[in-house]
């Protein structure tokens, strides 16, 4: 079936169950932001493919909510669906749209495995004037998508011991401490990374994410783990036995929490309601993030050295692919956007310790750049020829790390107005990768930070400039946001050990996109000048890569910028220089040239 097909029948289905609206979100049981095939039902009914967007069905009315990364790409992809794009911040929320749009006593159908508990209280509340009932019985894309995929099988295994600085044992304890402070009996997680770094487990259900499907209840005394339990190898069974974690199916946990009589801890935002259908009435739900995640957000010392290594290793791999990169440009060698994520997983997959790349490998070349969360397919892609700039974002998942970063190339010859907006954004990376702040100031502030120098040319980027990334683990991660349209959180204080992306950017529609990222480590002064005022931190850089000199206009550079410029090439070639050889050196050796 084509998407109108699909939409024809989806419409059918809520007719016949007496519903006025359907909601499709971009979510799972587990309200992750990566979704194995099986829960990609937006996906299945609108053809937009971006990883973020929500789909809302009426009897005579479709649209499709997406973000600023997303307007182009969802324009092109709802192209005659019958679909139409509804562009975030310039429309009302879905929620409002469809209490304007719905008549009285109306009813709104959304898979409640789908659907996190916060967001229904908050579609329930927009609701209520209209007495508009929500009802989260059914799953509509179960009737209709008949080649549904099945739930990942992938195997589940020990994250090698080497790369492990803290025992599950340990990590449990520090969790059920956290429990006794809030009075809680027994904490329910569900978000895949909790679980992963709690267990000290790893896997691949989800596409680029090493995690696996799961729940885990934690009691004051227990500890289970719900999972397929056929996905564990015999490693991974001796190691939650070593740290006393039981075993039971996936599909039980919410018979299990309807078995529960105490205070039951859990993340409104990361629990889905079927998770907690069976809760039974008496039980004091206690909200609030969950203890793993910020303990998670924080490397040791001993993860931050395994990261410094990945690093090594990555920035020697992109040193590999550039001088190939820049040979096939020199020799007239044909290469599209599709080849460099080729060329790229085959020099990262050479490195140690390589598991997989940590996201799908972004390749915009000129207008194509100016779409941050761009992908080519083999329908749709662009040959890098003639003149412009090329936007790669890319990573990998390293047993010691994740990587995560953002570089732009100039093809041929490109304009003094290119120049100038690279030159701008490499200002604001500069200005963010400078900077000293307090410990435990709130994260979204410094934004500002990083923004003077585009914001003094009265430029500006819709995305934010920093998210957590995990240790071997998500590429995005919480709880810290550097992004000045985040809400005030008290979970957003910037602790020594976590890790952030710092990547400004600036995108000129039909025309180019740049943004250059690295990421970064909070680190406590060294020898500070002051003590009166607490502790400050500082940003150290970890991501090593020359950043490209030719497309920098050199007139708009203070003698500060230019120094921390070379002094990071100065670190980036002593750190590489005996992890390459051949061409990748020569090419090393080139782009960290001192301006």
């Amino acid at each position: 079936m084509n998407v109108t097909q699909k939409l024809a029948a989806l419409r059918e289905a809520m007719k016949s169950q007496g519903l006025d609206a359907w909601i499709v979100p971009s979510a799972d049981p587990h309200l992750s932001e990566y979704l194995p095939e099986h829960w990609q039902a937006r996906v299945y009914f609108s053809g937009f493919t971006g990883s973020v967007g929500t789909l809302v069905v009426t009897a005579d009315q479709a649209g499709l909510w997406v973000d600023s990364r997303y307007w182009e790409q969802a324009a092109a992809q709802l192209a005659g669906s019958g679909i139409e794009l509804q562009k975030l911040g310039k429309v009302a929320p879905f929620s409002d749209w469809l209490a304007q749009v719905l008549p009285q006593n109306a009813t709104v159908g959304v898979a409640a495995d789908m659907l996190a508990l916060s967001d229904q209280r908050e579609l329930e509340a927009v609701f209520a004037d209209k007495n508009i009932r929500l009802n989260t019985e059914h799953d509509l894309a179960d009737g209709i998508w008949q080649d549904r995929p099945s739930l990942p099988s992938s195997e589940i295994y020990v994250h090698d011991a080497a790369f492990v600085s803290e025992t599950a044992t340990s990590k449990l304890a520090r969790v059920r401490a956290a429990m006794a402070e809030q009075q809680a009996a027994w904490h329910l997680i569900s978000s895949l990374d909790d679980i992963a770094w709690l267990t000290n487990l790893r896997g691949d259900d989800v596409s680029y994410n090493p995690v696996f499907l799961s729940h885990l209840l934690i009691g004051e005394q227990t500890a289970t783990l719900f999972v397929d339990e056929s996905k564990l190898n015999a490693d991974a069974k001796t190691a939650l036995q070593a740290a006393a974690i039981d075993v039971a199916p996936y599909d039980k946990i919410a018979q299990a929490v309807g078995e529960i009589s105490d205070g039951l801890l859990i993340n409104p935002n990361k629990t889905a309601v079927s998770t907690l259908a069976q809760l039974p009435s008496g039980v004091q739900l206690i909200e609030s993030i969950n203890p793993s995640t910020l303990f998670k957000s924080v490397k040791s010392d001993a993860d931050l050295a395994h990261v410094r290594e990945a690093m090594r290793q990555d920035g020697a791999a992109l040193c590999g692919f550039f001088a190939e990169f820049e040979r096939n440009l020199a020799n007239g060698t044909a290469m599209n956007e599709l080849d460099i994520d080729t060329m790229l997983h085959a020099h990262r997959s050479r490195r140690p310790n390589f598991v997989s790349l940590s996201f799908n490998t972004i390749a915009g070349y000129n207008a194509n750049g100016a779409l941050p969360h761009y992908s080519a397919t083999p329908e749709a892609f662009s040959q890098i020829s003639g003149n412009g700039l090329l936007l790669i974002d890319s990573g990998a998942q390293y047993l010691g790390g994740t990587t995560d970063i953002t570089r732009v190339v100039p093809v041929g010859d490109i304009s003094d107005e290119q120049k100038r907006d690279y030159t701008l954004v490499l200002k604001a990376h500069i200005a963010l990768a400078e900077t000293v702040f307090p410990e435990n100031i709130s994260s979204p502030v410094l934004d500002a930070i990083c923004r003077k120098p585009l914001w003094q040319a009265q430029c500006e980027y819709g995305h934010g400039t920093g998210h957590g990334v995990g240790y071997f683990m998500n590429v995005h991660e919480g709880p810290q946001v550097i992004a000045y349209q985040a809400k005030p959180n008290p979970n957003h204080a910037m602790k020594i050990g976590m890790i952030t992306s710092n990547e400004p950017g600036l995108y000129r529609s039909g025309k180019w996109g740049i943004r250059i990222e690295n990421l970064v480590a909070n680190r406590a002064v060294e020898n500070p000048q002051e003590t009166d005022f607490g502790k400050f931190l500082y940003f150290e850089t970890l991501t090593l890569c020359p950043i490209d000199t030719r497309p920098i206009d050199k007139a708009l550079m203070t003698a500060e910028e230019t120094a921390w410029l070379n002094a990071y090439h100065a670190k980036v070639r002593e750190e590489l220089l005996p992890l390459v050889d051949g061409e990748a050196k020569d090419w090393l050796l080139l782009r960290t040239e001192a301006i």
